[in-house]
């Protein structure tokens, strides 16, 4: 069994996404919460809330992997910027608690000038302001393509963040194909030994949802721009080895490839096939 699904729009309600999702195939999802470019959060009333925990365990789904709005840089080198950003995080986190046992994903950030030390210090400040061990989720560091000042582009620098993180039993990290690959992560043609270098840096324990996708990108491009699963320079059989590696067995896997709804459906089919093949 494989928990796969893809990003879904809150729009029309959160017990609304869980319905569209068994209507795909799938068996978790993710969703923003927030406009990813920023914006107001949805609210989450306790009646929606309900009714999508309800279909959660009655679907048996797999935990869901919310994401961060994108202009959320809690390392930025402006004091308001990231200030903005930590109100995000916090009333994020808070929302976040009335679907209990599920994860909260977002790009570390950009230390715009400031250097990587400045930016690994920002973002730990910024956890130890808002992780506490009574919480009912947990956040994921997302791997990034290191494009620019981008955070969280090689597995030290995720290390860094974590070690100076004193609630770590509510951090972890959620691996995305494309951005390792597009950082220089060969999962084409050494899957073992960068699944061995991430247990070794930062440890599997702490490696908690996968986000699936292709690369239009060469091997340590630094560009990240997904593609369709098995039309990029990832291709099928090198993802066919990823969503069956043992390592990795029972995390959620979260399409975020360029597809509308009926592109989502044939993905989840294929890679529930891969796994079913197996």
């Amino acid at each position: 069994m494989i928990f796969i699904g893809c990003h879904l729009s809150v729009s029309k309600g959160y017990a609304a996404m869980g319905e569209t999702m068994v209507g795909f195939g799938g068996n978790t999802f993710a969703f923003f919460t927030r406009n990813p470019r920023g914006g107001k959060s949805r609210e989450l009333p306790p009646e929606d809330a309900s009714a999508l925990l309800q279909l959660l365990e009655r679907e048996q789904f797999g935990p869901l992997v919310a994401h961060g709005s994108y202009t959320m840089n809690l390392c930025a080198a402006k004091p308001e910027t990231r200030a903005n950003g930590l109100d995000m995080l916090q009333k994020d986190l808070q929302r976040m608690e009335a679907l209990p046992g599920n994860y909260y994903n977002f790009h570390p950030g950009s230390h715009v000038g400031q250097g990587a030390e400045a930016g690994i210090s920002l973002i730990a400040d910024a956890l130890n302001q808002n992780l506490q061990s009574e919480m009912q989720t947990t956040v994921l560091l997302e791997t990034m393509a290191g494009k620019g000042s981008e955070m969280g582009g090689t597995f030290e620098e995720l290390r860094a963040i974590i070690d100076r993180v004193d609630c770590q039993e509510r951090l972890g990290v959620c691996l995305d194909t494309c951005h390792v690959w597009d950082a220089g992560y060969d999962l084409v043609t050494d899957l073992d030994g960068v699944l061995t270098e991430f247990d070794r840096i930062i440890g599997l324990e702490r490696l908690y949802a996968i986000h699936l996708n292709d690369s239009k990108n060469d091997l340590g491009s630094h560009k990240d721009r997904h593609e369709k699963l098995g039309l990029g320079c990832l291709g099928e059989a090198a993802l066919k080895r990823i969503v069956t590696h043992p390592a990795l067995s029972g995390k959620p896997f979260i399409l975020e490839t360029p597809n509308d709804d009926e592109g989502y459906i044939k993905e989840i089919q294929m890679v529930k096939d891969w796994v079913e093949l197996a």
